[in-house]
């Protein structure tokens, strides 16, 4: 099961250095809603490599306009406690997202 990040934990949560993957989504969103399974997953297959979570933007806000968040779903990527050049939006299949996360891990 992916984390729940929100404002007031996401910073600590990247400033561990670890990969990160933050899944951008809201309860009207129907592409999220199709999504949210497969992140769960991905956060089950990639346990102790990368922390995975969703970030509501209806709960949420402040980190998902710091990072220029316009449409849902978004996915953004972290390591070393930066952004990376990983950005993907809209629904995304698993194959996709496991090529992002694997990406990830060899920077």
């Amino acid at each position: 099961m992916a984390q729940e990040f929100n404002d007031s934990n996401i910073k600590e949560i990247i400033a561990t250095g670890k990969p990160v993957m933050v899944d951008f989504w809201a309860t009207w969103c129907g592409p999220c809603r199709a999504m949210s399974p497969v992140i769960d997953q991905l956060a089950e297959e990639y346990a102790g490599r990368v922390e995975i979570g969703k970030y509501n933007c209806d709960e949420e806000n402040d980190f998902a306009s710091d990072n220029r968040v316009m449409s849902l779903p978004t996915l953004l990527f972290f390591k070393n406690g930066q952004p990376t050049p990983i950005r993907l939006a809209g629904g995304q299949s698993i194959d996709n997202l496991r090529k992002a996360l694997d990406k990830l891990l060899e920077l």
